[in-house]
């Protein structure tokens, strides 16, 4: 079982309310946000991020690897 503490954080009264306005519109808990919003923060930290180190690691194998002489070709073989 996980362990639950406490943390207070200080931050104008402003940015709380309009933070309590947009949870309560919602109907989610502002613990619960804030946990997800902590857990996002903490993913998109991670050196290299999960889709970094997949596309490092396809790269490696030779998989969805492009060749182009110039950007036209290179948007055309990726279909953009």
């Amino acid at each position: 079982m996980t362990k639950e503490v406490q943390m207070s954080i200080k931050m104008e009264a402003e940015l709380r309310d309009q933070f309590m306005a947009a949870a309560t519109q919602r109907d989610r808990p502002a613990a619960q946000i804030i946990r997800e919003l902590m857990r996002l923060y903490i993913a998109q930290s991670e050196i290299p991020n999960a889709l970094t180190a997949q596309t490092l690691a396809q790269s490696n194998k030779g998989e969805d690897v492009f060749t182009a002489i110039n950007s036209s070709e290179l948007f055309e073989q990726l279909g953009i």
